[in-house]
């Protein structure tokens, strides 16, 4: 399984090398800066009063992911579940398996599974899917890095977008809330933030408490975001180090220190973080539901 894996990556990273390499190369004057793959710069300008919802590298990753999750879901129930299940069946029912035991049942109360489970499982395929095709090398950068009239590659993780992991949490934190207040009634509800305590204490308690809410919503948005832009960056980095020190001869070093980064963060982090969001999630929705247990 990893030599598969490292023979698929190795291809990808050379390729993700030679984009960028060659157009700083052909323009010494101009100094690589791995940060500047993070900058979003609107395709098209759309304001809506306040807001800006242009077209960007990271709304097209989102509508990507979106779209290979909602067609690789049709393909695979297309026809059915078989009694002999095959090989991609057995896959998808092992991560259905796996997300039904260790984030629905693991988080949620009995009463609230068969509502919200659905949620907490499309949550983690679409943000698994969304990390994953974040280490495909595509032609959607935004730097002109470009190789004569071929687009230049990068690696780009919507989730490293500080905006679409907030935009996540939020869709979270609004749910949780909402079936408190509907499972206990508003008032039992703001009574359960605060515990048992002398009446001295319940000020401090209901002022932490609340804090203590709008840190999730910190917590859970920044964990992806820092995880995800960092992995992304170490792999940029060790790849610019060529570009950076003008040494040819540090490439095998760099390649073999970007290709550890890039297994380690494709193999593990991208779904351990999507593991973790949706777990976090499923905790918030079932303590808001439940909050004596």
């Amino acid at each position: 399984m990893i030599k598969r894996l490292a023979t698929f990556v190795a291809p990808l990273l050379l390729l993700l090398l030679l984009s960028p390499a060659a157009a700083f190369a052909a323009e010494d004057e101009e100094e690589f800066q791995p940060v500047e793959e993070f900058i979003i710069e609107p395709w098209v300008d759309l304001e809506i009063g306040p807001l800006n919802m242009g077209i960007s590298k990271a709304v097209i990753y989102l509508w990507l992911a979106a779209i290979i999750t909602i067609i690789a879901t049709l393909w695979i129930t297309r026809g059915g579940l078989r009694q002999r299940p095959d090989r991609l069946q057995t896959v998808v029912e092992t991560i259905y398996s796996f997300a039904e035991t260790n984030i629905g049942k693991a988080t949620l109360p009995r009463v609230a599974f068969a509502r919200w489970f659905p949620y907490l499982f499309s949550l983690f395929l679409f943000i698994w899917i969304l990390n994953l095709i974040s280490f495909i090398p595509l032609p959607l950068d935004t730097h002109n890095h470009s190789i004569g009239n071929l687009p230049g590659l990068t690696i780009y993780a919507a989730t490293s977008n500080i905006s679409v992991t907030l935009a996540l949490t939020l869709m979270t934190i609004v749910i949780s809330h909402v079936e408190g207040v509907r499972s206990n009634g508003t008032v039992k509800y703001l009574k359960s933030w605060v515990p048992p305590a002398p009446p001295a204490l319940k000020p401090f308690l209901i002022v932490l408490e609340v804090l203590s809410q709008f840190l999730r919503i910190v917590s859970l948005s920044v964990r992806l975001f820092a995880n995800m832009l960092a992995g992304h960056l170490l792999i940029i980095m060790c790849i610019g180090f060529v570009i950076l020190l003008s040494n040819i001869w540090i490439f095998p070093l760099t390649i073999t220190a970007a290709t550890f980064f890039y297994i380690f963060e494709f193999g593990l982090v991208a779904s351990l973080q999507a593991y973790i969001f949706a777990m976090l999630s499923g905790i918030y929705i079932g303590t808001a539901i439940e909050p004596d247990h």
